[in-house]
This record gives C-alpha cells, structure tokens and sequence, in this order.
C-alpha cells in the first residue's frame, strides 16, 4: 500500500472531463498525468462518472508500464452512470431509493469498483472513496458496510468519503465520522484560504476520529494560479460561472493583501495556499484543480496546465508562523457567502440528491460541536 501524498493529481484537471477552461486533447492529457508522476507528485485521483469512465481508462492508459508500488491510485464510485442523467444535475446516486435498496448496495460498490479497477488496468486501488453521498450514504450502515465488503476483497486498501459537488455538508460529514470514522482513512474537503467556512467546521472531528484531509479547490476557482484577474473571461459552460457576482474582484484584492507573505517565503501564490491548507491540522494533502483558461483579452498572460504541475509539485516544506495562518485565515473569512448544501436550516421538504432537512441527528451532531446552523450555516450574503 501507498499513502496519500502530500500532492495530488486528479483527472479533472485541464477540463477535460469537467467543465473549467478550456479542455485539453487526450494526448496533452496523458502527457499531463506523466509529467506529475516525472515532476514528483505521487497521487493521482479519479472518478468513475468522469465521462462515463473514459477518465479512468485515460489514467489507466497514462500511467501504463509505471510501476505500480511508486504511486498511490485513488477511485471514486458513487454515482450509477448506467443509469438515466437526471438533466442538469447529473446521474444519480446509487443509493437512490428509485434505483435500488439498501440490501443490494454491496453487489453495487463491489460491480463499481471491479469496472473501475478493469478501466485502470489494475487489480487494486490504494484508497476507494464515497463520491458525493446523498443523505444515506452519510449516515447507513448498510452504505459502509458494502465499502468494507471491497476492501475485505482486496480490492482496496484504504476507504474515504468525498462530498461535494459544492460546498457545504459540514454536519453531513462529521455525522459520518462519527459513526464511520474507524472504517476511514481520508476524506475530501473543499478548503483554501478564501473559503475556510465551512471546512474549518469539519477539521476537529475529522482529527478526533483519525480521518487525514485531502483537500481541493485549493486554487479558489483558480485565483491562486494568478492568471484569473479582474476582467477574466470564462467560457460559456464553464462551472465557474456559477460563483457570485464580483467573486473574481473581491478574491483578487485579498491576494494581493496576502502576497507579500508568498514572497517572504519564496512562494507562487498557488504554493502559499497549498501550505495554508497544509497547515491546518489534519489536513495532509492537497489537490488543486489544475486549469487551461481560455485566452485572454485583459492583458493577463494565462499559464499552461504544464506549468502549474511543476508549480504544484515545486511546493516545498515550507512552515508558516501562527500569526501569518490566522492572519490569511481572517482576511479569507467568508462565513455566510453561499447556501450551502447538505442538512441545511432553511430546507424543507422531501429530501433532493444534494440537500435536505435538518435531521435529528444532525441536530445533535451541531449541539456536540457547538455548532449553531442558523447562526453558522446560513447564507448571508451574495459575495465571497
């Protein structure tokens, strides 16, 4: 077995299997997944619902004759890509009730993960992690029971959890590390220093139960890559589009209040987030959305995915002081910016895929932690 390392490469980096910037050619593609593994990063991330699996045969394909015990493979399952695309929002959970029941969970996960492992040209994974669970997979035991089943086929060593796709969840996933936590090794949290609500929340239960933090969108929509300036242009599917007006503006104008402490440490502001969230116990790794943006017309020279591998991989052991980590943390603070998603107060209603009541449960899980959800997960605000 092979731990998660301290970088990370996941195949929706360069837009090809998802919506950011500008999408890369399947040759550049493979060429991006070898130049991480020459330039020093070791763990390399996909999902099977990445075009239907063609991100899992690319990466297969890319690290083809690499010898397997010098990285660490990391699968996502938990999307039912076989399944009809419930428009916008994507293929559903394989826990949805319209598709199966509890009881038939565990001959799902174990023919995901043996499609998924087929698709890698591999027989095991390092860690298999939950893809963005709904409801039911945060808190049933039948959901973690079939993710042990894998692992006691050897199909995988390690077990994690990886909401999303959007932010929030907070109480969803420190529910799941109390009930789960001593069958988790990681999970994935979106966390950078211009959004640290709502992760920070999650990061005491997730070390109290021994669960170790990957953490994405580390770029902030790619502001951290400094080649998304005010005046930027997006294409016109691009997820980025989604975020609150002046998002690009307001995040700018904290960057620049930070960059002098990259420069004290001889850091690209993509390194300087990085060793934020690394900072932050028990974050362990970190996994940025490495982005082609689309050319632009501001005077702003973008950077080539090629360029931010190296960057990313160049990220060196670097310790910031208290005081400049709580300093970055108070300028980021963006508490009440979004609705996020997961248990939410101002949800009523018959549960969706990706948001739902506050549960009981989850109402104790806030009252443990000393979380308010009126006063701690509301949206407050339009704008980061």
């Amino acid at each position: 077995m092979m731990n998660i390392t301290r970088t990370a490469y996941g195949t929706w980096n360069g837009g090809r299997y998802m919506n950011f910037g500008e999408a890369i050619d399947e040759e550049r593609f493979d060429a991006c997944i070898r130049r991480a593994y020459e330039a020093g990063i070791r763990t390399f991330m996909t999902a099977d619902v990445y075009g239907s699996g063609a991100a899992d045969v690319a990466l297969g394909r890319a690290l083809k004759g690499v010898p397997r015990d010098t990285y660490c493979l990391v699968g996502i399952i938990g999307h039912d890509y076989a399944a009809a695309r419930d428009g916008s929002k994507g293929f559903p959970r394989f826990t949805d009730p319209r598709l199966r029941q509890p009881r038939d969970f565990s001959d799902y996960v174990k023919v995901a993960t043996e499609r998924q492992l087929r698709s890698l040209g591999t027989d095991r994974l390092d860690c298999l992690m939950l893809h963005n669970p709904d409801s039911i997979g945060y808190s049933q035991d039948s959901v973690w029971k079939a993710m042990v089943g894998v692992q006691d086929q050897k199909m995988t060593d390690m077990l994690g959890i990886a909401p999303g796709p959007a932010n929030g969840f907070t109480l969803d996933i420190i529910l799941s590390f109390e009930r789960f936590g001593a069958l988790m090794d990681w999970a994935m949290i979106i966390l950078n220093p211009l959004e640290p609500w709502p992760g920070q929340m999650a990061l005491g239960a997730a070390e109290k139960h021994g669960v170790d933090l990957i953490t994405r969108v580390v770029d902030h929509g790619g502001l951290f890559h400094d080649d998304v300036r005010p005046g930027h242009i997006f294409g016109p599917r691009d997820h980025r589009t989604f975020r609150p007006a002046g998002w690009v503006e307001n995040g700018s104008a904290k960057l620049d209040a930070i960059r002098s402490i990259a420069e004290k440490h001889g850091l690209t502001m993509m390194q300087l987030a990085s060793i934020w969230n690394l900072s932050q116990s028990p974050v362990k790794s970190v996994i940025p959305t490495l982005i082609q943006e689309v050319p632009q017309t501001n005077g702003v020279t973008v950077k080539t995915v090629e360029e931010k591998i190296d960057e990313l991989a160049a990220t060196p052991n670097v310790t910031l002081s208290a005081d400049e980590v709580a300093h970055i943390s108070e300028l980021g603070n963006n508490k009440g910016c979004m609705d996020l998603k997961g248990g939410n107060p101002s949800f009523t209603g018959d549960p969706a895929p990706d948001r739902w009541e506050l549960t009981p449960d989850l109402l104790d899980v806030a009252a443990r932690w000393g979380i308010e959800p009126v006063r701690d997960l509301a949206c407050t605000h339009t704008a980061a």
